[in-house]
């Protein structure tokens, strides 16, 4: 009886071995092909893990004779508590902090204002037009739920396109603006699960947003505590003097103790984990022994590419998924239209945002003396980085529409369905075009020009003391107008200056870090 139950238990081991193996075997061969394909800037670790995806999906649904595509079931679960965690945090962690927060008030309002702009588009555009191309059957809460889904951009293939050094400002905007987008549409997404929104007024309305901006501000906090204690632990117990392994260790640790705390106070882990990841880089990481640094630098990255490639390589599986697409009943017309359709409307809610607010933007600075601004080849850029869907979409459609990846509901199906179709068309069409598009709005040798004007664009004096006893009361009064002209004028790098003397002086001593430069914004 005991042996028996042993080998039954032995055999059901080996049947969840068995399917685990396979896609680390085909992990493996996604980082083989990228490798070689390292020089065509055109197809990136996305658009391979799709394609091999395909690739997969369509010799196993052979094998099972037309059963099934996948080698794994995907739980939605799974990526928002064991893979998404690490692509957010890396992204913190890795982020230019300096380029980011000089941005960063147009950073934030592509973002967030843009989130919501974009949201109302796409979910007023197929709340009436879906009906009238006979699908019909969504609620009003998955009505909304399809405006952010479909909100959330994936900008990997404009990223690994464009470069750094070159192009500093655009990057700077493309890279802050995707992950704000991924933080903010998680937000907005579990903020509007919270509500009943079978009547949507103006009340509503404002719950949504207030409710979006106490999660938002609540989870922040949170982040920045759990990044400050990990920084503060590490400067005072010195763990590097006796192991790497155990500071290295608590960092991770601590990172996902922030995102998981924030899950059980149903804030969002996403936006947590991102300040964490900044707050763990400005301070944590200073007080890390040389070895450890080197080290988490790598491993984080490590981690978040084996995560990305994960999805993606789940997506072009997913595409094939035989029982899904039996379980839809729209023709294959209604079916086409349904997809140009949120093409369409992604298109145009991007648009309607990305170029009133780069013209906002390059107006709150055009006294500023900043000569990099957003120009409209910046803005096409800019608007065609955000029209990639990737990884949070498909997990938030499979949140919306399935329970554990599972649905018997044709609406729900068609839904996924749609989801997948997007993400594929999108990465694939839009990400094939990315190099050549930008080549030709911007050439190299014009990208060289303007990463040195960016560079050695003139610096404003904020060294200069707001009330000098030197000096008579008409120069003091002078100074003071200029500077409060100067915070008027340029609030962000004023307010960046200032939070660095703070910073040098209060935070740095206590938290770590070394000490910066005041001679530059």
């Amino acid at each position: 009886m005991v042996v028996s139950e042993y080998v039954r238990n032995l055999g059901s081991d080996h049947e969840q071995v068995v399917p685990v193996t396979m896609f680390v075997a085909v992990l493996c061969l996604c980082l083989v092909i990228g490798h070689l394909l390292e020089e065509n800037r055109c197809v990136n670790e996305s658009i391979i893990a799709i394609l091999i995806g395909c690739i997969a999906g369509t010799i196993i649904l052979l094998l099972s004779k037309g059963k099934s595509s996948h080698i794994l079931t995907f739980n939605e679960e799974l990526f928002f508590i064991y893979l998404l965690p690490p692509i957010i945090f890396n992204a913190g962690f890795q982020v230019k902090k300096k380029q980011f927060f000089q941005n960063f008030l147009t950073i934030m309002s592509f973002g967030v204002i843009g989130v919501f702009i974009s949201a109302i588009i796409i979910t007023a555009g197929s709340w009436w037009l879906f009906p009238k191309l006979g699908f019909v059957g969504l609620t009003a809460r998955d009505y909304v739920a399809v405006g952010t889904i479909f909100s959330s951009t994936d900008t990997v293939c404009t990223l690994q396109v464009l470069h750094q050094d070159e192009t500093p400002l655009l990057y700077s905007l493309v890279f802050g603006e995707g992950v704000v987008n991924d933080a903010t549409t998680v937000v907005l997404f579990n903020a509007v699960q919270k509500l009943d929104i079978s009547r949507i007024d103006s009340r509503t309305a404002l719950h949504v947003i207030g409710d979006f901006f106490y999660l938002f501000l609540a989870s922040t906090a949170l982040g920045i505590t759990a990044g400050l204690v990990t920084s503060y632990v590490l400067k005072t117990l010195t763990f590097g003097r006796h192991s790497s392994v155990r500071e290295i260790a608590l960092m991770i640790l601590m990172a996902y103790l922030s995102y998981i705390l924030a899950e059980l106070l149903q804030l969002s882990g996403i936006l947590t984990v991102f300040f964490c990841g900044i707050l763990m880089s400005h301070y944590a990481w200073h007080n890390l022994s040389e070895n450890s640094r080197i080290t988490t630098r790598h491993l984080f990255a490590t981690m978040s590419f084996i995560a990305e490639t994960f999805i993606f390589l789940f997506v072009g599986m997913d595409a094939l998924d035989i029982e899904m697409w039996r379980m839809t009943k729209l023709s294959f017309g209604t079916s086409m239209s349904i997809y140009s359709t949120l093409i369409l409307l992604i298109l145009l809610g991007r648009a309607a945002f990305v170029f009133p607010l780069s013209v906002l933007s390059n107006h709150m600075n055009r006294r500023a003396k900043r000569t990099s601004v957003i120009t409209f080849k910046h803005q096409i850029i800019i608007w065609w980085a955000g029209l990639m869907r990737g990884a949070v979409s498909i997990a938030l459609a499979f949140k919306q529409f399935t329970y554990s990846g599972v649905t018997s509901d044709p609406i729900n199906a068609t839904m996924i369905i749609d989801t997948i179709v997007i993400v594929l068309f999108s990465t694939l069409v839009f990400g094939f075009l990315t190099k050549p598009l930008i080549s030709y709005l911007i050439p190299h040798h014009e990208t060289i020009k303007i990463g040195q004007r960016e560079s050695s664009s003139p610096r404003e004096d904020l060294n200069t003391p707001l009330i000098s006893l030197e000096e008579p009361t008409t120069s003091n009064i002078t100074r003071a107008k200029d500077s409060l002209s100067m915070l008027i004028e340029r609030p962000v790098c004023t307010i960046h200056f200032y939070w660095r003397k703070f910073d040098d002086a209060y935070m740095r001593p206590i938290f770590g870090g070394p000490v910066t430069s005041q001679s530059e914004c």
